[in-house]
């Protein structure tokens, strides 16, 4: 059992990726104040432990209610990415603000797809499987995953300090930086989808 949970632990922290998050997070919040960085750090844990744990009850319910393969979650989620990371690249820099009452960046990008990510979303359902895992060993699941985005929540609220540093030029070089990242993650998560990567090999 502690086996399943250090395997469990280990694939939630890579999928979910708090360090990653946290550089996102950083690019992402550099011209808010801090009380705003702070409330979208909390809004965007929330959120994305929302997801997760809900995931973690009705997911795999609800996709085969609705005969969503989980193949088809994880391909739509990387092609949403990689528009998101064009737009990081390309955009203005001020284009994710805060101030935009019909965009709340808690919500998209940070709490998805870049915290639940579809990795991470796919990976919970598969290792709370109704079919294999006891209730006992879910619960496990889902504390494991609470604690990881407990580690995500001090790592952002903790950025505010590397923002300092940056300044602003420092955090638009970040922001698009970080653009060219997400969108070749977002094409891994699409080459995983297809099975692409089987056939050219492993990453270096």
């Amino acid at each position: 059992m502690l086996e399943k949970y250090l395997q469990d632990a280990l694939i939630i922290w890579a999928t979910i990726d708090p360090i990653g998050t946290m550089a996102l997070f950083t690019a992402l919040t550099a011209h808010q104040t801090s009380a705003q960085r702070r409330r979208t750090a909390i809004k965007t844990v929330l959120y994305a432990g929302t997801v997760l744990l809900g995931s973690i009850v009705v997911g795999q319910i609800i996709l085969t209610a609705m005969g969503i393969r989980l193949v088809s979650f994880q391909l739509s989620g990387g092609i949403i990415l990689f528009l998101f990371g064009l737009q990081m690249i390309f955009g203005s820099g001020n284009q994710t603000s805060t101030t935009e009452p019909e965009h709340d960046i808690a919500v998209f990008p940070l709490a998805i797809p870049a915290t639940a990510t579809p990795g991470a979303i796919l990976a919970v359902i598969l290792m709370t499987d109704n079919h294999v895992h006891p209730v006992s060993v879910q619960v496990g699941t889902a504390l494991i995953t609470v604690g990881i985005l407990t580690i995500t929540l001090l790592l952002l609220l903790l950025s505010t300090r590397i923002i300092k540093i940056l300044g602003v030029n420092g955090a638009s070089i970040l922001t698009r930086v970080m653009g060219i990242i997400v969108a070749a993650l977002s094409v891994e998560f699409v080459m995983n989808a297809l099975g692409v990567g089987q056939w050219i090999g492993p990453a270096p």
